[in-house]
């Protein structure tokens, strides 16, 4: 029986994992790997099969049962990681964007953060005015078909192909007009190369939003940049805090609270609330790590981190990787021979899908618009694998954060320290080109988590998502439990009463297990025979044998008098 059970552990330990990554330019990477093995051991095979040294700025993220993305830990099991069945599969993505993406040492490095910021720009990311993505846009035609030929670029060549999610006619014509006059003769690593240094100047560089709700219970997007901690509502950054300006990040639950200290030791505190306390880990987690990788000068200044003022509560998590300084400094010292890039043409594919099926969202009458945002949604599910931190639900965004309308909308008390500076109206997102000259969007994210309407059947469907007025109560009671003086006793007031009850609590059954460690602990050293050198050693101090005599005898006796008398009484009676 022993030795079987022991084959079977055996077999367990040797068992292989298939898994799938996908990279950059949707191709798949399929190895297998042993139960144990740690995620760096799978980080450094796709390393290795990139040909990548300066791999401290990716990463790699998946998906669990719950829809909800997480970045792989390197140290710790994929497998342990990985709640879904085998085969995993995964995504291969830039985790901390460069500061200065120009600056990086290797042209294939360049080169996998263009394509990360091209699907950014995809996706709706990359915020930018018209302008600028018509020449962003023109880079990645110049980098990825080349030069302009007439002979094979017939006109209208460039609404073949979709660089955002949103096109419209005239967009595409000064898209296609850059990349015939100013563009010709630039080698792919020079435009990407200055699609790089561009995007980098664009306030939303970097963002990976994950979705919010403030106090108001108007709908956010809390984002963690090369450059600080930001905040959207709608086409609008309404909070840019700076690394070293944000002293301490926590969560519970849903909550996530960000400590940031201000010039003229101005300090406030940020309260948002996500959609799952998954989501608010997910969040907090992804803060430590970026504020330790753009924050600090050396890895050896990292700290554990908890989630809880209370050692015994909460979640506890350490950045386990190098600082952006310290990776600077070793890519000075790479010396190889620049390897081969393999690039991938602009066709159509996950990440940019052709459009040449179905008409621009801009020559599409109102009534039919709703028939053609669906075909084109049919093109972006790649946002299930590449949308960076906004988990992908059955339910809609509205459902989860329902969008307040513009007459019900809440203004942020002065007494709390949340945002509210500016407020974001739904209706100004309607618009056919999605990147305005000026009214930045935050493109299909900004749409869905705000509720804006394109049609009759999309308001209908938008109403039918509303919640219920139960929940809209919850709502409403964390507005009041936040603000002072805002109305009686509410569901969320309530709960943040329970979780206070039940601190205390835990900090009282803690006090009291430790005072029932010591009292045994007591015991033995003075009533029992052992005669251990530690026990012997503390017995035989000055400061024990007055406490045994002056105070624990007596206290004995008197304690055994008072037992003696409970037991006769009990006797008589």
């Amino acid at each position: 029986m022993l030795s079987r059970w022991m084959s079977g552990s055996s077999r367990n330990l040797d068992r292989e994992y298939n898994c799938t990554v996908r990279l950059l330019d949707d191709s798949e990477y399929t190895c297998t790997i042993q139960r144990d093995a740690k995620g760096q051991y799978l980080f450094d095979l796709l390393c290795h099969h990139l040909n990548l040294l300066e791999k401290d700025y990716f990463g790699i993220r998946f998906v669990d049962p719950d829809k909800q993305r997480h970045w792989l830990e390197f140290t710790k099991s994929v497998v342990k990681q990985m709640r879904a069945q085998p085969p995993f599969t995964m995504c291969f993505r830039v985790k901390f964007y460069p500061t200065d993406p120009a600056a990086l040492k290797e042209e294939i490095t360049r080169y996998l953060v263009f394509l990360q910021i091209k699907r950014d720009l995809y996706h709706g990311r990359l915020l930018c005015k018209t302008s600028d993505a018509a020449l962003l846009a023109a880079y990645i035609l110049q980098a990825e078909i080349g030069d302009y030929d007439p002979g094979k670029h017939p006109e209208g060549y460039s609404s073949k192909f979709q660089f955002f999610p949103k096109h419209s006619e005239k967009l595409e014509r000064k898209i296609a007009e850059i990349h015939k006059l100013e563009l010709s003769g630039q080698t792919p690593a020079t435009s990407e190369l200055n699609f790089l240094r561009k995007a980098q100047t664009l306030e939303t560089y970097g963002v990976d939003p994950h979705p919010c709700k403030d106090v108001s219970g108007n709908a956010a997007f809390l984002a963690f940049t090369p450059f600080g901690f930001v905040v959207l509502q709608g086409n609008k950054r309404v909070h840019f805090i700076k690394w070293n300006e944000v002293t301490k990040m926590k969560f519970e639950g849903k909550t996530f609270y960000l400590y940031v200290s201000q010039k003229e030791e101005k300090k406030i505190v940020l309260t948002y609330f996500a959609p799952t306390p998954e989501a608010c880990k997910h969040l907090w987690k992804c803060g430590i790590e970026n504020q330790a990788f753009y924050k600090l000068e050396k890895s050896s200044q990292v700290r554990t981190v908890s989630s809880s003022n209370l050692f015994f509560k909460g979640s506890r998590f350490r950045y386990s990787g190098r600082v952006a300084k310290e990776v600077m400094e070793s890519s000075a010292k790479i010396k190889r021979e620049p390897p081969e890039i393999h690039r991938a043409g602009l066709v159509p594919s996950r990440s940019c899908p052709s459009i040449t099926h179905g008409p621009r969202l801009s020559s599409v009458p109102r009534t039919r618009r709703r028939a053609v945002h669906i075909s084109i949604m049919e093109g972006l599910e790649s946002l299930r694998d590449s949308a960076h931190s906004t988990p992908v639900r059955s339910t809609s965004h509205g459902d989860a954060f329902p969008a307040p309308g513009r007459s019900g909308r809440v203004e942020s008390s002065e007494r709390v320290a949340v945002i509210a500076d500016e407020n974001y109206s739904p209706a100004d997102s309607v618009l056919p080109t999605p990147v305005a000259e000026h009214s930045l969007e935050l493109m299909l994210l900004s749409r869905q988590a705000n509720g804006a309407p394109c049609s009759i059947e999309e308001e209908r469907e938008s109403e039918a998502g509303t919640p219920a007025a139960g929940e809209a109560e919850e709502a409403s009671g964390e507005l009041r439990a936040l603000c002072p003086g805002t109305g009686g006793l509410g569901p969320a007031q309530a709960e943040q009463v329970n979780k206070f009850v039940l601190s205390v609590l835990r900090l009282l059954l803690v006090t009291v297990g430790l005072l029932f460690v010591l009292l045994l602990l007591l015991i033995v050293l003075t009533e029992s025979d052992l005669d251990t050198a530690f026990f012997r050693d503390i017995r035989q101090t000055p400061e024990f044998e007055q406490f045994h005599y002056q105070y624990f005898c007596p206290l004995r006796r008197w304690f055994a008098c008072k037992v003696r008398a409970v037991v006769s009484l009990l006797i008589d009676t």
